[in-house]
């Protein structure tokens, strides 16, 4: 089944920026609905970001648009989320996501739309 290895996490002060990067292995060859979640603690994983491997359709929550970026590479198989204008309530663990129901990728984006996920990435925003 298809494998995710995420990375790219870490600790940065407010303001600043962090990549982070999907790894997809043993792909089904289809199009897909790939994905960036998080959780904060006591809670349970919400969309960041999505993206359709087959248009480039992407959508954004709210509270990212225009600071987060999602994007991915065909060639290589790879996902990925470029962070800037980090905020400490951006502060949580952050999972790649991936289904091939395109629909999933269409708002509302929820996290049982997705069928394989990666073990999750830390990111901290210091104030």
């Amino acid at each position: 089944q298809v494998q995710l290895v995420e990375s790219g996490g870490g600790s940065v002060q407010a303001g600043g920026s962090l990549r982070l990067s999907c790894a997809a292995s043993r792909l089904t060859g289809r199009w897909m609905c790939m994905g960036w979640f998080r959780r904060f603690p006591g809670k349970g994983r919400e969309a960041v970001a999505t993206i359709y491997t087959g248009g480039g359709s992407t959508y954004y929550d709210d509270f990212v648009r225009g600071r987060f970026t999602i994007s991915y590479d065909n060639a290589k198989n790879m996902l990925y989320l470029q962070m800037n204008n980090l905020k400490p309530e951006d502060t949580a663990m952050y999972y790649c996501a991936a289904t091939i129901r395109g629909s999933s990728c269409g708002g509302p984006v929820k996290e049982d739309g997705f069928d394989y996920w990666g073990q999750g990435t830390q990111v901290t925003v210091s104030s």
